[in-house]
């Protein structure tokens, strides 16, 4: 219980703990204070960052920023641990501190929290989660290392981001895709949408590429992928004649379909069957889920 009260806490007082960090010029009513400046020399990465990825283009353009306005926004840092030279770590603001040195800045704004390692790992994900400032496998790797490291559900870990358990659950399911299409999406050459379509594909290596050259849309990959596996699937078979369906069947998936809003298909023979609810974008998959959870 104290450990899921510590979650909760973590998720509403993220922003009290942190302050609003790379907030927008046109939201932030003022630069946030910071508690003193720092020579940037004593100021170090977290190797737990969970954003590996900074483009020279983007940082260019904040050192440019920087050298005219200076930094607005201060970097958070925690003391380095068991260190007494007077070292700190980032727990947020890698980019702003790395756009600092391009500047030419010897010193920088901090603000100093003193978390544990735990603390400072969730804040890093989380942080870098609120902003959007991580591609989808970054994102998903960072899911994963706080459900591994610090035995979050889906769920819980959904209700410490701001984001639906679906959402969770779909962007882990990222990490089951080869490494070389994984990489497309680390590069920005697939979007998390295409990469989702390649999940439960048959050479998904090969589709990926296709996508790549052909420019292909999230939905041209999501026929493409359905087309693949059920060309494998039927492969040396010859398809079988459906039969058609009594009024009554017809009747009840319309009468379904009108309730749920979702195309609804019922197949059945003998004593059994199954029903199938189509759905065209996640968030009617998450409707359908909060609505079948409060039945």
């Amino acid at each position: 219980m104290a450990e899921e009260a510590s979650r909760k806490r973590l998720g509403r007082g993220l922003a009290a703990l942190i302050g609003e960090m790379d907030a927008p010029a046109e939201s932030a009513p003022a630069p946030l204070a910071s508690d003193r400046t720092m020579p940037v020399e004593f100021v170090h990465r977290n190797r737990d960052n969970p954003r590996r990825e900074f483009s020279d283009e983007e940082l260019n353009d904040l050192a440019s920023s920087i050298r005219e306005h200076g930094i607005l926004q201060p970097v958070v840092v925690r003391p380095w641990p068991d260190d007494l030279g007077g070292n700190f770590q980032i727990i947020a603001g890698e980019r702003r501190w790395r756009a600092a040195q391009r500047a030419g800045l010897t010193e920088i704004p901090v603000i100093v929290r003193d978390v544990d390692d735990k603390t400072a790992l969730e804040l890093a994900i989380i942080e870098n989660v609120q902003r959007s400032d991580l591609n989808p496998i970054e994102e998903a790797a960072g899911y994963q290392r706080l459900i591994d490291e610090h035995d979050y559900s889906q769920a819980e870990l959904g209700d410490v981001i701001g984001k639906s358990r679906s959402h969770v659950a779909n962007t882990l399911r990222l990490l089951k895709l080869p490494l070389a299409v994984q990489e497309h999406v680390q590069h920005g050459e697939l979007s998390a949408g295409h990469a989702r379509a390649l999940v439960t594909a048959k050479e998904p290596d090969t589709l990926a590429r296709r996508i790549i050259n052909e420019g292909l849309s999230v939905r041209q990959a999501e026929s493409l992928a359905q087309d693949s596996s059920a060309g494998t699937k039927n492969r040396g078979s010859r398809p079988t004649a459906q039969p058609e369906k009594d009024a009554d069947t017809l009747a009840l998936e319309k009468l379904l379909t009108d309730q749920l809003g979702l195309r609804v298909s019922i197949v059945h023979g003998g004593k059994g069957g199954e029903v199938r609810i189509r759905y065209s974008a996640l968030e009617q998959l998450d409707s359908l889920c909060h609505r079948l959870q409060g039945l």
